[in-house]
């Protein structure tokens, strides 16, 4: 069962992403998400990790919150 914190941190150590808050902020500055394109979809992703997010917010509501606050982070481009 998973038990993490389901925030922002929880999120960035669930995609094997360093989750410290600078490097949070590091990854939300240098990886813009394009216009139009849904979070899941982008370029920047592996295919595991992008699997994990459409899962995320197609059918894991414990996720799918921080996934959506990624998503919006990503496209405004800051943390």
């Amino acid at each position: 069962m998973d038990t993490s914190n389901h925030l922002l941190p929880g999120l960035f150590r669930q995609l094997g992403l360093p989750d410290e808050p600078a490097d949070i902020r590091a990854f939300i500055s240098s990886h813009p998400l394009p216009p139009r394109v849904a979070l899941a979809e982008a370029p920047f992703w592996t295919p595991a990790q992008a699997a994990f997010l459409r899962q995320a917010l197609e059918c894991d509501a414990e996720w799918s919150e921080a996934a959506d606050e990624l998503s919006v982070l990503l496209q405004q481009g800051e943390a």
